[in-house]
């Protein structure tokens, strides 16, 4: 429990990092690039992401599993919040920028954040099975960009930046749930596709052998 959460709040750093800097970014371009160094620090220190960690669910949902992820949100929530105060204290002008940028995400209607949020699952599932299985970081720096410049949500990143604009509201708790299962959505439907094609695959491998 205590070392899910840590590993979470760790994540949640390195996500609230790659926040800034785009924040901090004049081009945008560069502030998404740059936010790659998240996940790719994330990835390869074993931190706790949820929207990295979720999509393998389908894989293994046992009681701990399940636990793990919960306890790694947390982690994820308590760091985005703690570093999107920190951060705006110190800078000002990233504060600003980002009340926004929060502006911007609460405004939109419940539905398209949904939507949004399932692109970025179905993005961050990519990138995290991809280093997985090819221990290749290009994954990573491409499909991070790509879903911050399409303008999908991630829940995690819209903790930081909702934090770093002091957007405190129960609409913002409500855009934040909205984004959590959009991007479970996304992650565990790429996931879960995968795994029925792999299996069906399996069973007309058995019949054409049994035939032959």
């Amino acid at each position: 429990m205590i070392k899910k959460t840590i590993e979470g709040f760790l994540a949640g750093i390195m996500i609230a990092i790659g926040g800034t800097v785009y924040v901090a970014s004049e081009n945008k371009v560069v502030g998404a690039v740059f936010f790659s160094i998240a996940l790719l620090t994330i990835c390869m220190k074993g931190y706790s992401l949820f929207t990295g960690k979720v999509g393998f669910l389908p894989l293994s949902h046992t009681k701990e599993d399940v636990s793990a992820l919960l306890w790694g949100l947390l982690g994820n929530f308590l760091a985005t919040l703690v570093c999107g105060v920190l951060i705006a204290l110190t800078f000002p002008s990233y504060h600003t920028a980002a009340e926004a940028i929060a502006q911007a995400k609460l405004s939109q209607a419940l539905y398209a954040t949904l939507i949004r949020a399932v692109f970025c699952g179905v993005l961050m599932y990519a990138a995290v099975s991809i280093f997985r299985e090819n221990k290749s970081s290009l994954a990573i720096f491409f499909g991070i960009p790509t879903f911050i410049l399409a303008g999908f949500e991630h829940s995690i990143a819209d903790m930081f930046y909702l934090a770093l604009g002091y957007a405190f509201s129960l609409k913002s708790v409500l855009f934040i749930v909205v984004v959590l299962i959009g991007n479970a959505l996304g992650a565990v439907m790429m996931s879960g596709l995968r795994l029925l094609g792999e299996k069906s695959l399996k069973k007309s491998d058995a019949v054409d052998g049994t035939k032959n």
